[in-house]
């Protein structure tokens, strides 16, 4: 669901909002929760009804909904380097298959700027990158319930946070028991604090809390209307050549749809149960008010959408993921308005600086969301870059969205295949159902996205790092470089 009807309020609000600006005396607490593998069909706000999450869905109301939020990149370890630093991956030269971050690139992540700056900080979870010299640097946090690699569904094997097992024994409650704690400690300094958790649900394997199995027991799910393999006859070939394309029937999604579905909404509740104990402790603790609360997702679930499983392809159901925002600062806090404004992950350290009175650093790629809070109608990005160089050769690429249209060049191909355009006008076909590449009354728009994506890729090549492979895709993502001039081995 879009977002239309901002104008009329934003007349209303603006003036106000603008004239109360976005400095406040004394400095903001953050709070930034982090699902792993969360799409937006798994939210009410969002639109679907099948689902329970009362958590939120107050958030929501209590604050802004984003309707055009991506994942730069739709693969844990890069998305969360991408968040840490404000940068593309290109510039982070992290993910699997690539390498760790180095220092350098860490010394800018909003953590360790936000400490530098007098905050408390404070991380558990799914840490999902490793630094360097430095490994999963918890000597950078005042507060650690992290973990390495996946982490674990039970509590009592994060070594972290084994504490909490006895009255959590999964983790996903566990993670609002930290932040209780943290808020609870915080609270007793005269310093702000930033809590960050990045929660292990609802990551496969699927492992819901057993405490809330009666939520959606025997629940039946409506499908959307992209669902199964009767919806990717227009796709590339090389979006199927990952294991993106037989999940779709290795996890059941075409047999079991119902089952699988109540699996991963019931570990998205617990969540939202974790949601609420965090939200109910700032009140108790009196900092409610001063307290901005980020819920998002490090990339979205395609379970199902065109026969497809998993993630890390451009389509939507795995680039674009829920964000909602309070800031109880701002005046248009309670009015439930939602922001069509393109953002994504890549903004979230520049918002965090800002809110703490910093500049972001000349190296992040993303902007401060601040400003859309007072006025949703002006701001964000005329474009972004949405990127895959995990998996098999054939499915990296690089794509280019813009707030109404998406277009991704598939550069691979062999005797199986050839390289080939995809346009999706988003806007009014959200669900991809039409390639819009040889429609001739799409002409103008593909040769503007074509420019768009050049724009990316000369970003790219410009500023890439020179290391962990990643200066070689400014040759691989060329749309000018014959398939035969580029380097397909490293």
């Amino acid at each position: 669901m879009r977002a239309k009807l901002l104008i009329s309020i934003v007349v209303v609000f603006g003036s106000m909002a603008a004239s109360a600006g976005r400095v406040h005396a004394e400095k903001p607490n953050v709070v930034f929760l982090f699902a792993d593998d969360q799409n937006t069909y798994s939210v009410g706000c969002y639109g679907n009804d099948d689902v329970q999450t009362p958590h939120m869905d107050q958030l929501a109301r209590d604050g802004m909904v984003f309707d055009n939020h991506y994942n730069t990149t739709a693969i844990c370890m890069a998305s969360r380097a991408n968040v840490f630093t404000g940068m593309y991956e290109y510039k982070t030269g992290c993910n699997f298959g690539h390498g760790n971050m180095r220092p350098d690139v860490w010394a800018k992540s909003y953590p360790v700027l936000l400490r530098e700056a007098g905050y408390l900080t404070a991380f558990a979870g799914k840490f999902g990158i490793v630094v360097d010299g430095k490994g999963l640097c918890e000597d950078d946090f005042d507060f650690w319930g992290g973990g390495p690699g996946q982490t674990h569904y039970e509590t009592a094997k994060n070594e972290s946070m084994a504490k909490y097992a006895d009255r959590y024994p999964h983790s996903t409650l566990s993670y609002g028991a930290f932040g209780q704690d943290v808020i609870r400690a915080a609270a007793k300094e005269d310093k702000p604090f930033c809590l960050s958790i990045s929660f292990k649900a609802p990551h496969k394997p699927a492992t819901p809390d057993p405490r809330f199995h009666s939520v959606y027991a025997g629940k039946k799910f409506s499908k959307p209307a992209n669902f199964g393999r009767e919806f990717s006859d227009h796709l590339s070939p090389q979006s199927k050549s990952g294991r993106q394309y037989p999940r779709f029937t290795e996890w059941d999604y075409d047999t079991d749809y119902d089952g699988e579905m109540r699996k991963y909404h019931q570990q998205v509740y617990a969540i939202d149960m974790a949601l609420g104990m965090i939200r109910d402790e700032l009140k108790t603790q009196g900092v409610a008010d001063n307290t901005v609360v980020i819920y998002t997702s490090d990339n979205g679930y395609i379970c199902g959408a065109h026969g497809y499983g998993s993630k890390v392809l451009p389509m939507e159901e795995s680039s674009r993921v829920p964000l909602m925002i309070y800031d109880p600062r701002s005046l248009l806090s309670g009015k439930q308005i939602r922001c069509d404004r393109l953002t994504g992950n890549i903004d979230f350290a520049p918002t965090m600086l800002e809110l703490a009175g910093l500049s972001a650093s000349d190296n992040m790629d993303g902007k401060s969301l601040l400003g859309l809070l007072q006025n949703p109608s002006e701001g964000g990005h005329e474009q972004m870059a949405f990127i895959n160089v995990f998996g098999p050769l054939a499915t990296h690429s690089l794509t280019c969205l813009t707030r109404q249209h998406k277009f991704t060049y598939w550069w691979f191909g062999n005797d199986q295949m050839s390289p080939v355009e995809e346009l999706f006008d988003t806007e009014n076909d959200p669900l991809e159902l039409v390639n819009q590449a040889n429609n001739p009354e799409y002409a103008a728009t593909l040769k503007q996205m074509r420019g768009r994506y050049d724009q990316e890729l000369t970003n790219w090549k410009e500023q890439s790092v020179d290391y962990n492979d990643y200066t070689r895709y400014g040759t691989l993502f060329d749309r000018n470089v014959p398939l035969d001039d580029k380097p397909l081995r490293k």
